[in-house]
C-alpha cells in the first residue's frame, strides 16, 4: 500500500518513514499539531531544556520541527549572520546528504532577518515556496533538505 505525504501529497512506497520528495515524516499515528519540547545540545551531548519564549526574547530562534530525529532542537540566532549547512562548523549543523555543505545563510539586514540560499542543490524553502532570498516573519516554516524549522522572533 502506497503512503501519501500529508505535507506535499507525493505518493511514497510502503515502508518509508520520510517522504522521498519533501522529507516530511509519513505514516505517523495520530497526526495533528502536537506540542514539541525544545532543547539545545550541551557541550557533553546532553539535552538541555529551553524556554523558547525566553530564547526569542533575546532576538530570534530557529527550532527544528521535523527531520533527522532532532525535532525540538533549537538554535538562538545571534550576531548579524548564521550559516546553515552540512559543514560541521556551521552555526546550524544539519548532518544529512539532503543538505548542502553551505546550504543557506540567515542574515540580518537593518532590523529584519532574511534567509538566503547559497546555491544549494536541493533548494531552500520558506512556507513551501523555493526562494533565493526571503525576508522572514515570526512563525515562518523553513525547509532545508529533509529538515523543517520554525523561525521565531519577538
Amino acid at each position: 500500500m502506497a503512503l501519501h505525504c500529508a505535507e506535499c501529497g507525493f505518493v511514497n512506497p510502503e515502508g518509508g518513514n520520510y517522504c522521498q520528495k519533501c522529507g516530511a515524516l509519513i505514516g505517523a499515528e495520530g497526526g495533528g499539531d502536537a506540542t514539541t519540547a525544545t532543547y539545545r545540545v550541551g557541550e557533553t551531548g546532553d539535552f538541555i531544556p529551553v524556554d523558547l519564549d525566553e530564547m526569542a526574547d533575546d532576538g530570534a530562534a530557529l527550532v527544528i520541527r521535523a527531520g533527522g530525529g532532532r525535532a525540538g532542537e533549537s538554535f538562538a540566532v545571534r550576531g548579524e549572520q548564521m550559516t546553515i549547512g552540512r559543514r560541521p562548523d556551521s552555526a546550524v549543523f544539519l548532518d544529512d546528504i539532503t543538505v548542502s555543505r553551505d546550504h543557506a545563510l540567515l542574515v540580518k539586514r537593518g532590523s529584519e532577518w532574511f534567509l538566503d540560499d547559497c546555491g544549494s542543490l536541493n533548494g531552500t524553502y520558506v512556507n513551501r515556496q523555493r526562494i533565493d532570498s526571503q525576508r522572514l516573519d515570526d512563525g515562518d516554516e523553513l525547509q532545508i533538505g529533509k529538515y523543517k524549522l520554525t523561525f521565531r522572533i519577538t
